[in-house]
C-alpha cells in the first residue's frame, strides 16, 4: 500500500473526510493556545469541568430545536458562562475555593444535561451530544468552528501580554494594571467558546481532550509561551489527522480515535520529552568534564 493511499487518499476521495480534517485544523488553532494558558495557569481541570458544564445548555437547545447547530451552541455558551460566573461568585461569597465550587456546579450540570436528553430524546441523540461525530460536520458547523477559532486568535493576540503576566505573577498585574479580573473573564469566555466549538465535532465529553492533551504534551518539549502554543496547535492537528486515518482504516469511532492519538503523543512526551520527562529525570545524558 502506497503512502498516498494510506495518508492522503481518504481526504482526497471523500468530502466528509476533508471537512473533518479542516475542522481539526480550526479546532487545533483555537484550542492549542487556550489549552496552553490553562496549563500555565494551573487550570487544566477547569477546562474539563467547563466542557461538562455546557451539556445542559446544549440539551435545552436540543429540546427547543432538535439537533440544531445554533440552538445547541447558544444554549451551551449561555450555560457554560453562567456556571463559570456562579462558581466565581460562590468562591468569593463563601469560604469554598473556586475549583471546588466549579466541581459542584459541573457535576450538577452534567447530570441535568444527561437527564434532559435521555428523557426527551433517544439513545442516539444522547450519544451524539456526549461524543459528537466529527465525520458528520457540515459546512455550517465548519464555519462556526472556524469563526470561533479566528476570534480566539485575534482576542488572544490583543490580551497576550496581560495573560502571560497573570500566569507567572498575577499580583503584579493587579497592582500595575488593575485589570486582572477583566482579563480572567475574557479568558473564561474564550475557553467556553472553544469548548462549544469542540462540542460540535467531538461532543461534550471529548471536546476538552483536544484542548488539554496537546498542551500538556507540548510542556515537555518547549518552554517559551509562544512556542508552547504553536507546538500545542501542531500536536492537536496531527492528532486529528492521524486519528481520522485510524478511524477510517480500522472502522473505529472518530472522536475517541482522535483523543487517544493525542493521548499517545502525551504519553510519548512524558517518557521522552526534552524538559522534565522521565528520560531527563532518570536517564540524564552523559556529562563530560575536563
Amino acid at each position: 500500500m502506497s503512502i498516498y493511499a494510506t495518508l492522503i487518499a481518504p481526504f482526497a476521495d471523500y468530502g466528509f473526510m476533508r471537512r473533518a480534517l479542516v475542522a481539526c485544523l480550526a479546532l487545533a488553532l483555537g484550542s492549542g493556545p487556550i489549552g496552553t494558558f490553562l496549563v500555565l495557569r494551573r487550570m487544566s481541570l477547569m477546562g474539563d469541568a467547563m466542557s461538562h458544564a455546557i451539556l445542559p445548555g446544549a440539551a435545552i437547545g436540543f429540546l427547543v430545536a432538535g439537533l440544531s447547530l445554533w440552538a445547541m451552541s447558544a444554549g451551551g455558551l449561555i450555560v457554560g458562562l453562567a456556571v463559570a460566573l456562579l462558581a466565581g461568585l460562590v468562591s468569593r461569597a463563601t469560604s469554598l475555593r473556586e475549583d471546588a465550587s466549579l466541581a459542584g456546579f459541573y457535576l450538577i450540570s452534567l447530570a441535568l444535561g444527561v437527564l434532559i436528553v435521555s428523557t426527551r430524546g433517544s439513545n442516539v441523540d444522547l450519544l451524539h451530544v456526549l461524543f459528537g461525530s466529527i465525520l458528520s460536520v457540515d459546512d455550517q458547523a465548519l464555519m462556526l468552528v472556524a469563526a470561533i477559532s479566528t476570534l480566539s486568535l485575534v482576542v488572544l493576540a490583543i490580551i497576550y501580554r496581560p495573560l502571560v503576566v497573570e500566569c507567572f505573577d498575577p499580583g503584579f498585574l493587579r497592582a500595575a494594571a488593575g485589570g486582572g479580573s477583566l482579563y480572567h473573564i475574557i479568558f473564561l469566555v474564550l475557553v467556553v467558546l472553544n469548548l462549544v466549538a469542540g462540542f460540535q465535532a467531538l461532543g461534550t465529553l471529548m471536546a476538552v481532550g483536544l484542548m488539554m492533551l496537546p498542551a500538556a504534551a507540548a510542556r515537555f518539549w518547549a518552554s517559551a509561551v509562544w512556542s508552547l502554543a504553536a507546538l500545542s496547535s501542531l500536536i492537536a492537528f496531527v492528532s486529528g489527522w492521524v486519528g481520522l486515518l485510524v478511524s477510517y482504516n480500522f472502522n473505529l469511532p472518530s472522536g475517541p480515535a482522535i483523543i487517544l492519538t493525542a493521548g499517545a503523543f502525551y504519553s510519548f512526551s512524558i517518557i521522552l520529552g526534552r524538559h522534565g520527562s522521565l528520560r531527563n529525570r532518570y536517564f540524564p545524558g552523559a556529562h563530560f568534564h575536563n
